[in-house]
């Protein structure tokens, strides 16, 4: 059973940095894809960004560059930079997996993923 827990949330000021990291466990050897998420209350869960096989990393077109997403295959990590952080990045943070799954095409859709952590509360203040 994967497992995925996210940290590094808080509260910042506009125009701040933080940086998100989801560990993952139970992967048994299989690939998976990974991404990062977000929801506001009453609101659906969007996508943030995503990673793609062969490291093709696409974003959501709201982030316009502020924000990175990495993995550090050795350690099963997912991290987020978050830089120029806006009081609408305001939102708990969630990290997603998909698979076991033979190819990663950077999926932005919520549904298409199948593992979730229990989220990360960002909070940016103007």
């Amino acid at each position: 059973q994967v497992q995925l827990v996210e940290s590094g949330g808080g509260s910042v000021q506009s125009g701040g940095s933080l940086r998100l990291s989801c560990v993952a466990s139970g992967y048994s050897g299989s690939t998976y894809c990974m991404g990062w998420f977000r929801q506001t209350p009453g609101k659906e869960r969007d996508a943030v960004a995503a990673i793609g096989s062969r490291g093709r990393m696409t974003y959501a077109a709201w982030v316009k560059g502020r924000f990175t997403i990495s993995q550090d295959n050795a350690n099963n990590t997912l991290y987020l930079q978050m830089n120029s952080l806006k009081p609408e990045d305001t939102a708990m943070y969630y990290c997603a997996a998909r698979g076991p799954a033979d190819y990663c095409s950077g999926a932005m859709l919520a549904r298409q993923y199948n593992y979730w952590g229990q989220g990360t509360q960002v909070t940016v203040s103007s």
